[in-house]
């Protein structure tokens, strides 16, 4: 494994960070820097894979902290990101190097009252993958904002949970017709946009119901050997991000630091991965209280996530069957032949706790932003990444070289 680091000043993490491509041998990267002095800097990056170059291309300043970094798919040089402190979608075109966003998007009239200035911030961003220009945020006031960027720079669509949710992540299936939101309770929620194709349900906060909404604890506790070992109390969700390989499965990710996936066509916890507890390992529990972001690679059923508790990531098989290792059904003692053994969890020792992640979208190339603002880019060797099949994932040996910006 190549292991590039480049390094910044101590601070706070890398809250997210994300990935577009430039070719199959480079891709540009863009990633939010915190700290005290500075609540938040985005920094982009042009990161070669062959040649462990990365040229700075860009650095923008802001006095609000970012949780959340976004290309727009109809634009590749404009770069969308929010605040957990206020309500707005600031829009920033990298051809410029300017501090002041090109455009911001703004919260409307909201259904629910705010209950407090710390309810009004947005967690995360989706853009929808067809071909109209809607993006969607998280809000900690227990709804989800839609925006139409061709209409208006006022939220279009308000669909909502409850006052006492505190949204922290939001997808869209493959189809762009059902919108998930994860709540900081451990509720995922689901909305049909079906029923809000007509232009008025777009006028109106009311037109699209709820279509479901699951407790993970819940599921948790029908799992049999989970519910034998371990005395499930609801944690808050990080995260959740649909796998690009199979369209039904949501993984999700958890404060406890545990990581699995839903099933939203059976609506059934189907894999889970329980590292140790944070405890075990003496962590310092200001670092449990940072959101961590994984990400699916590409081109498997992979999930890449920072450790809760040591320094370093898990790589996940969430493959969708029961040879899986993460799959709740797994039986250690049913081997399969080796030409098709699936991949196996993996740990990757680092420097540093991981926070962020982001994979090149097409090989198992993958950037992590760790606690301290370094930016640690992992692949596999060269001369097997560009092929790689699932199982390289355990075949391949590593080399560790280091560089420093």
């Amino acid at each position: 494994m190549i292991y590039s680091e480049m390094r910044d000043r101590v601070r706070s993490g890398i809250s997210s960070i994300l990935s577009q491509t430039q070719s199959t041998y480079y891709f540009s990267i863009a990633c939010c820097f915190q700290d005290y002095h500075n609540p938040s800097a985005i920094y982009c990056f042009l990161v070669g894979l062959l040649d462990d170059s990365s040229n700075f291309l860009l650095h923008i300043s802001n006095s609000m902290p970012l949780c959340a970094v976004r290309w727009n798919p109809e634009n590749q040089d404009e770069i969308v990101c929010t605040s957990g402190e206020n309500g707005t979608v600031l829009l920033f075109d990298i051809g410029y190097v300017s501090s002041v966003p090109t455009e911001v998007l703004l919260k409307g009239r909201s259904r629910f009252p705010v209950l407090s200035e710390s309810r009004k911030g947005l967690t995360d961003l989706a853009f929808s993958s067809d071909d109209k220009p809607r993006l969607f945020a998280s809000g900690l006031d227990g709804a989800v904002y839609m925006w139409d960027m061709r209409l208006s720079k006022t939220h279009c669509l308000e669909l909502t949970g409850s006052p006492e949710s505190q949204f922290s992540s939001v997808n869209l299936n493959i189809d762009n017709r059902t919108v998930f939101a994860a709540s900081k309770n451990g509720t995922v929620h689901a909305w049909d946009l079906r029923g809000g194709r007509a232009s008025a349900a777009f006028q109106s906060h009311n037109e699209v119901q709820q279509l479901s909404s699951v407790k993970l604890s819940t599921l948790l506790g029908k799992v049999p050997l989970l519910k034998e070992q371990s005395n499930i109390v609801s944690s808050g969700i990080h995260s959740i991000d649909f796998n690009p390989s199979c369209s039904y499965q949501l993984a999700f990710h958890l404060d406890n630091g545990w990581s699995g996936v839903l099933n939203v066509n059976t609506l059934s916890v189907s894999h889970l991965h329980c590292p140790p507890p944070a405890w075990l390992e003496n962590m310092d529990f200001m670092l449990k209280e940072l959101p961590r972001k994984p990400t699916w690679l590409s081109t498997s059923s992979i999930y890449a996530v920072g450790s809760s508790s040591s320094s370093g990531m898990y790589l996940l098989d969430f493959h969708p069957d029961s040879n899986s290792a993460s799959h709740v059904d797994y039986n250690e003692e049913i081997r399969v032949s080796e030409e098709h053994q699936p991949a196996a969890n993996k740990f990757i020792p680092l420097s540093q706790r991981v926070i962020s992640c982001a994979a090149h979208p097409l090989c198992h190339t993958i950037l992590a932003g760790t606690q301290f603002s370094s930016l640690l880019m992992l692949s596999q060797k060269h001369e097997t990444f560009l092929d790689a099949a699932i199982s390289t994932l355990q075949k391949v040996p590593y080399t560790t070289n280091e560089l420093y910006a």
